[in-house]
C-alpha cells in the first residue's frame, strides 16, 4: 500500500551536496597545487601540510569538544579553507605563523558564527588578511628558489629575492620612475605571467593553472560566471580608462589581469557560496564592487594589491545585497 510521505521543505532535490561540491573545489585546485609544488618544492609542500592539517584538526576539535555536534571535517570545507589559505602565503612563511592564519582562519571567521553557511566572511582570505597585517614581513617575504633543482635540493640551494610586479610598479612610482622605465627594469612579460610568472603567493605562479580550475568549475556547474566575468571586466574598464588617459603612471587592463591574486581572488574565493549573492544581479554588484575596490586600492592605496580587501569588504555588503537584489518568490509574478 503506499503512503503518503509527509515533510518539510524543501521538496525539489538535488544530486549534489556539500561534500561533492566541494570535492570539486578540490579537484580545480589542483593544477595550482601542481605548478607550485614542483616550481616550490619541499618547502611548497610543508606549506600546504601544515595549512590543511591544522584546518581540519581545529575544525574536529571545535565541533566535538565546543560545540558538542558531529564533527564536519568530511565535507572537505576545511580542507578548501586549508589550500586556500597556503596558495595565498609566501612560500617562505614560517609554520607558526601559517598555524596562526588557520586559527583566524578556522576559529575565528567560521566556527564562530556557527561553521558552514554561516560564516559571514570568506575565512581563508580573512586568515591571510590578519596575517598581512599582524606579520607583514613575513607575508612580503618574495624570496624564491633560484631553479626548480634548488627547490627540491637537486643541486644549489640559491635563492633569489625580489619584488612582485604588483609591487614593483608600486615603489617605482613612488620614486617618480615611469611604468616604461619600471617594465624595462624589471623585465614584465605577460608570457611569464600566464604560465609560470615569478614572485607572489604561491597560488599566483601560473594564470593557465588557474584558468583550467575555473574552466572546470564552470563545466560541473560548481559556480556561475557571473561574479568572476563582472570582477575582470569591472577591472579591465576601470585600468583601461586610466590607461589610455596616462599610460606612463597606470597600468594595462592585462597586466592587471594577470597580476597579483586576481585570478586566484575572483575564482575560487570571491565565488564562495556562503559569502557571495543569491541572485544573478546581486552576483554582478557584488563582482563589480570587487573589481572596482581592488583596483582604487592599487592604484591609489597604500597596499599594492587589494584583492583580499575587496572581498572582504564586500563579504559584509551581501545582507545588503540580498535584500536589494532577491530572487522571486515562488508562484509570484
Amino acid at each position: 500500500m503506499n503512503k503518503l510521505l509527509v515533510s518539510p521543505a524543501p521538496h525539489h532535490h538535488s544530486p549534489n551536496s556539500t561534500k561533492s561540491l566541494m570535492r570539486d573545489v578540490v579537484v580545480a585546485l589542483i593544477p595550482a597545487i601542481v605548478v607550485s609544488v614542483v616550481y616550490y618544492g619541499w618547502a611548497e609542500l610543508l606549506l600546504l601540510a601544515v595549512s590543511v592539517v591544522s584546518c581540519v584538526g581545529l575544525e574536529y576539535l571545535i565541533t566535538r569538544f565546543f560545540l558538542k555536534r558531529p564533527s564536519t571535517v568530511g565535507d572537505y570545507s576545511a580542507v578548501i579553507t586549508g589550500l586556500l589559505l597556503a596558495l595565498n602565503l609566501p612560500v617562505t612563511t614560517p609554520w607558526w605563523v601559517v598555524f596562526i592564519g588557520t586559527v583566524v582562519a578556522i576559529g575565528v571567521a567560521k566556527m564562530t558564527f556557527g561553521g558552514i553557511g554561516q560564516n559571514i566572511f570568506n575565512p581563508a582570505i580573512a586568515g591571510r588578511v590578519f596575517l598581512l597585517i599582524s606579520f607583514p614581513t613575513y607575508m612580503t617575504d618574495w624570496t624564491r628558489p633560484a631553479s626548480i633543482a634548488s627547490a627540491w635540493g637537486c643541486g644549489a640551494t640559491d635563492a633569489v629575492t625580489g619584488a612582485t610586479s604588483l609591487g614593483a610598479v608600486k615603489e617605482g612610482l613612488m620614486t617618480g620612475a615611469s611604468l616604461t622605465d619600471i617594465s624595462a627594469y624589471a623585465d614584465f612579460s605577460y608570457l611569464d605571467r600566464l604560465f609560470v610568472g615569478m614572485g607572489g603567493s604561491v597560488g599566483e605562479l601560473s594564470a593557465i593553472a588557474l584558468l583550467f580550475g575555473f574552466g572546470y568549475l564552470l563545466a560541473r556547474k560548481v559556480i556561475r560566471p557571473h561574479i568572476t566575468l563582472s570582477i575582470w571586466a569591472t577591472v579591465a574598464v576601470f585600468s583601461g580608462i586610466l590607461w589610455l588617459v596616462d599610460p606612463a603612471q597606470f597600468t594595462d587592463p592585462l597586466f592587471n589581469l594577470l597580476t597579483g591574486g586576481m585570478l586566484l581572488g575572483s575564482i575560487f574565493m570571491a565565488t564562495d557560496y556562503v559569502t557571495s549573492p543569491m541572485s544573478d544581479w546581486g552576483c554582478i554588484i557584488y563582482g563589480i564592487g570587487i573589481g572596482l575596490i581592488t583596483m582604487v586600492i592599487r592604484y591609489f592605496g597604500a597596499y599594492p594589491e587589494g584583492m583580499s580587501f575587496a572581498i572582504l569588504i564586500m563579504n559584509s555588503v551581501v545582507p545588503l545585497i540580498n535584500i536589494a537584489f532577491h530572487h522571486k518568490k515562488y508562484g509570484r509574478k
